[in-house]
């Protein structure tokens, strides 16, 4: 197909893509609770006449795009569904309509997206041999992550893809741009929760408790040595802690203190390694206060990895559509996207998107309760995901 003739359908359907774009961000729901939000996207299919699934890892939608010899090859297109527990402060007239609820990460962006790419490869299904897989997943913002659930639940159990393709918005890019990166391309998130015990008492006595603000204080100061004197001085890593609770007072010393944290690398083997560190680390120093220590650090989000072929790929695809200059490459960063369990099984690519215009440059950044896209980048965010699966199909 010309690119022409795509780009007049691809503004053909954007009115569509606006339409979604506002309903979604006007009903936000939490992770694992979007429930309305899994509905409006199995109507819209229905509208569509697209088969799917539904119930899928909760509240997860896979739907069902066939063209011509579907069997010929399976691609997946992945969107987000879930919001974040902020209160809106836009102003936007389609702002948040639930309290402290809000889409401030851009995933009604995401769903919006595919949406309106579901409309254009439907249109175009005569056009393009094999199948495409329409996964609206619930639940990234909070662990185990939804990606992790729906695979549990088999949701490519009958029908498995060759490979996957996600996108996320990004306010560092203007609208109008998409932008790429091969291998690993953003870090694996492993929450650590510890709870130090010992015997409370008077802060005038302190040699009659065991001090567990001490102990506490003591432990995360243990823990730099994780990063300067244990990790490999060429692999990044993070390890912060933004939570302590010590519910004293100015001459209590309590008998619990709680903490938590992160800790996030781009090296599985240096991730494992660490973990048990840490664990050490963390016990050796509360014991030699005397004080006791429960510690939780579960299983969280592995390495996202771009596959390097379909990273290229991809790029040359949108390089097509969009013009060699629109094309950019983007860093990498230790935030995670559990998006990464989908490109640990299946060769991925992850890209982003450009959401910056003249509509938003005064608005608040992701994850805060002035944050915004320009409605424009929805544009790019639906042709390119478009011209990129068709790109594959028919490659």
């Amino acid at each position: 197909m010309l690119p022409d003739k795509f780009k007049a359908l691809s503004e053909a359907v954007f009115p569509y893509v606006v339409d979604c774009y506002r309903h979604l961000h006007a009903h936000p729901e939490l992770s694992f609770l979007e429930f309305e939000t899994s509905d409006f996207i199995t109507n819209q299919l229905k509208s569509m006449d697209i088969p799917f699934r539904q119930g899928i890892g909760g509240t997860g939608v896979l739907g069902v795009i066939t063209g011509n010899n579907p069997a010929k090859k399976t691609i997946a297109l992945r969107a987000d569904m879930d919001a974040l527990p902020i209160s809106e402060e836009t102003g936007l007239a389609w702002k948040s309509l639930n309290n402290n609820v809000m889409h401030a990460c851009g995933h009604d962006a995401h769903m919006a997206c595919l949406l309106g790419a579901a409309k254009m490869l439907n249109e175009l299904k005569n056009e393009f041999e094999g199948t495409v897989l329409l996964v609206f997943q619930p639940g990234e913002e909070k662990a185990p992550g939804g990606a992790s659930l729906m695979l549990k639940d088999g949701v490519f159990d009958t029908l498995t893809p060759e490979l996957i393709i996600g996108q996320h918005i990004s306010e560092d890019y203007p609208t109008g741009t998409l932008a790429f990166r091969s291998g690993v391309v953003m870090a694996s998130a492993d929450e650590i929760h510890l709870t130090v015990k010992g015997q409370g008492g008077h802060g005038a006595k302190p040699h009659l408790c065991n001090d567990t603000v001490l102990a506490a204080a003591h432990t995360l100061v243990a823990l730099q040595q994780v990063r300067s004197r244990l990790c490999p001085p060429l692999t990044p890593m993070v390890l912060t802690f933004g939570k302590l609770i010590a519910n004293g007072e100015t001459n209590v010393i309590p008998g619990e203190v709680k903490l938590s944290g992160t800790f996030r690398t781009f090296d599985e083997k240096w991730r494992e390694e660490a973990r048990g560190h840490i664990g050490r680390i963390i016990h050796d120093t509360c014991s030699a206060f005397g004080c006791a220590v429960d510690i939780e650090m579960p299983e969280g989000y592995p390495c996202l990895i771009n596959n390097e072929e379909i990273n290229c790929k991809s790029k040359q695809y949108a390089s097509e559509l969009l013009g060699e200059n629109n094309i950019l490459e983007f860093d990498q960063r230790l935030t995670s996207e559990d998006f990464s369990f989908f490109s640990q099984r299946y060769p991925a690519c992850f890209y982003r998107f450009g959401t910056r215009g003249e509509s938003n440059q005064h608005m608040g950044r992701s994850h805060t309760s002035g944050f915004c896209i320009d409605e424009k980048s929805l544009l790019t965010g639906t042709s390119g995901l478009a011209w990129i699966a068709l790109g594959f199909l028919n490659g």
